[in-house]
């Protein structure tokens, strides 16, 4: 018989579930130069993914003006949910989250994505059943704010503390921190392996060691 770790299994979306890093680091490059700033480069863009769009843009350009809001965003979404429809779920990783519901544990989503983005790669993946609760950054405060994970601990009854929040960022590690939870990093994700290793939290490189880490490895 499966002895959970944890009670809730908190995963981030872009980079850990859904392989969509890359076109949105593009999407962000490419927004940025539409509207006249100067284009950051991939790696400053892949830099913040998970945060919340408005934290991300300033983070990127402090001296952006919100009143190019819009166009920004409609840039950005010409660009990016053209490339959204040809991406998946991380091979294997489908697999095993429906395995882990099937034995009886919980999963939950925790993002950076608005409502409509996430419902709109829900209806694409077809996995959002296998999800018991969702937040995302236009429901709560955005990462590494603590709420998003105070929000799920309300909705699905689960201590923080019996919760483990999976991602690919330093953004979803500094939340599970602030909220006071276990983590565990992907490499595969928008930050290299080289920048997780420094929290000293299990770094996994495949679904395998992410099910080893999440101590489900029984089921693969």
């Amino acid at each position: 018989m499966l002895v959970p770790k944890f009670d809730l299994f908190v995963f981030d979306w872009d980079g850990t579930v859904m392989d969509t890093t890359e076109p949105i680091a593009a999407g962000i490059c490419h927004a940025f130069v539409a509207l006249g700033y100067k284009d950051p480069g991939m790696q400053i863009a892949r830099s913040v993914i998970g945060l919340d769009w408005r934290s991300a843009i300033l983070t990127i350009e402090p001296e952006f003006r919100f009143d190019h809001y819009d166009q920004f965003e409609q840039a950005y979404r010409e660009f990016y949910l053209v490339k959204e429809k040809e991406i998946g779920i991380f091979p294997g990783l489908e697999d095993l989250m429906r395995k882990m519901k099937a034995a009886g544990l919980r999963l939950a989503v925790a993002t950076g994505k608005s409502r409509r983005g996430l419902d709109r790669v829900f209806a694409q993946t077809g996995v959002g059943d296998i999800f018991e609760a969702t937040v995302t950054a236009d429901e709560s405060a955005g990462k590494p704010n603590p709420l998003m994970l105070q929000m799920l601990a309300e909705e699905t009854g689960v201590d923080i503390h019996q919760m483990v929040m999976i991602g690919d960022t330093e953004h979803d590690l500094w939340l599970a921190k602030n909220a006071g939870c276990a983590a565990v990093a992907v490499s595969y994700g928008a930050f290299p392996k080289s920048e997780l290793v420094k929290w000293k939290v299990p770094v996994v490189d495949d679904v395998p060691q992410l099910a080893s880490a999440l101590g489900v490895d029984e089921l693969l």
